[in-house]
């Protein structure tokens, strides 16, 4: 491609700022990030905004490279036929490339009053709501927190040890992830923390009201504050503007991360769905996903064949108040092993890691494309071919 590049960036999350910066190892590659907040949000921190032990915001200029130009709008619609974007002020922004980056949120809820009395906590805006309403109601009132994954165990810790009387209601078993031995260790931490957990069969909420979570086993349980983290969501930019979404609304993309429906946009993050088999949402997947998603776009500028995406795990670290927590291991493909740290040690793991990740991400905006560090992860290729010998055959077309 001759002469200047212009490379829209959808999405200011972890996915987002990653793929801005590492775009930047060209000159002649003109870069804009266009995100609906003036800061970064630290969302692996927006259990301890509700906690009140941090402010879950960093300012983008630590984090994001001096050449990338960021526009704080929404995105409303992409035009990929024109190469353009409009946003929500009722600008249009045109692009020779779109990484798609808008990430992950609240899954909306399907269970009866949940919409209406319970607060998510996806968001920034959610969890300084949720913040409000906990400072509104008396510290002795119930808390009731739907949801065992690491957000829902995480911001229940967080309020059990800011002394609120904290119920977690899990639909399931605690930390569905987990290793026996991991989920072992955190249920014996949040008893420390004189929690009610609510596990198994006949927890699952079937109905939420003002002051109360009603269970499919029966049972009533009192609650002036519903927190509600069961499940996450992703935008519906991509099938209101027309592209292939999975069932989730993640854009389809190939094994470079690029849409099945079009070279110029290339997606990364919560809201990428390779070859329809998505990887895990989370910061850990998200880091390593923007940089490649950068990576193609720079190699269909340069002429080059993209290389396949390649994302490894480490496992699932889980904050259990301000001085303990579980790091779970795993298997590079992301499944846990019987291995984990837990105590002190894992809360100190833990903090390691939320500071770390601000730091790769500033790493990038200084020697953008120097790191090339995640893991491989050797199975994907296998479970590819395993998931597409599964498939139906497609019927052939008619003359």
């Amino acid at each position: 491609m001759v002469g200047n590049t212009e490379v829209i960036v959808v999405g200011g999350g972890y996915a987002g700022v990653m793929a801005a910066n590492r775009l930047t190892q060209r000159d002649d590659v003109t870069v804009t990030l266009i995100n609906p907040r003036p800061a970064f949000v630290e969302r692996v921190r927006l259990h301890q905004l509700v906690g009140g032990t941090h402010e879950a915001v960093v300012d983008y200029r630590k984090v994001l490279a001096g050449g990338v130009r960021l526009v704080v709008d929404a995105v409303t619609r992409i035009d990929a036929a024109e190469r353009s974007v409009t946003s929500a002020a009722g600008d249009t922004f045109g692009y020779d490339y779109l990484i798609y980056a808008v990430g992950s949120g609240s899954a909306e809820p399907r269970v009866p009053g949940a919409a209406e009395f319970a607060y998510p906590v996806a968001g920034l805006e959610e969890a300084r709501r949720l913040r409000t309403a906990l400072d509104a109601t008396p510290a002795t009132a119930a808390v009731t927190v739907v949801g065992a994954g690491p957000s829902g165990i995480e911001t229940a810790a967080e309020l059990a040890e800011e002394g609120r009387a904290v119920t977690l209601v899990c639909g399931g078993p605690l930390g569905p992830y987990l290793h026996p031995r991991g989920r072992r260790s955190v249920a014996g931490r949040l008893a420390g923390l004189g929690m009610t957990v609510l596990d198994g069969p006949g927890t699952k909420v079937t109905a939420v009201t003002r002051d109360a979570v009603r269970l499919d086993g029966g049972r009533t349980v009192p609650s002036a504050v519903t927190v509600w983290t069961a499940g996450f969501g992703v935008p519906d930019l991509a099938a209101h503007s027309g592209l292939s979404t999975d069932a989730e609304g993640r854009l389809l993309t190939d094994e470079t991360l690029t849409s099945v429906d079009d070279t110029r946009i290339v997606a990364a993050g919560d809201s990428a769905a390779p070859s329809d088999l998505p990887f895990r949402m989370g910061c850990q997947s998200a880091v390593q996903l923007g940089p490649q998603a950068a990576e193609t776009v720079l190699s269909r500028i340069a002429g080059r064949r993209p290389a396949p995406v390649s994302v490894g795990f480490a496992g699932q670290c889980i904050s259990l108040g301000r001085h303990t927590g579980v790091f779970q291991f795993a298997r590079r493909d992301d499944t846990a092993i019987g291995f984990h740290l837990g105590g002190r040690p894992g809360g100190k793991l833990k903090e390691i890691v939320c500071r770390s990740i601000v730091r790769q991400l500033a790493y990038e905006a200084r020697k953008p494309g120097v790191r090339t560090w995640w893991a491989k992860d050797d199975k994907r290729a296998q479970r590819l071919r395993a998931e597409r010998s599964q498939a139906p055959a497609a019927p052939e077309r008619g003359a």
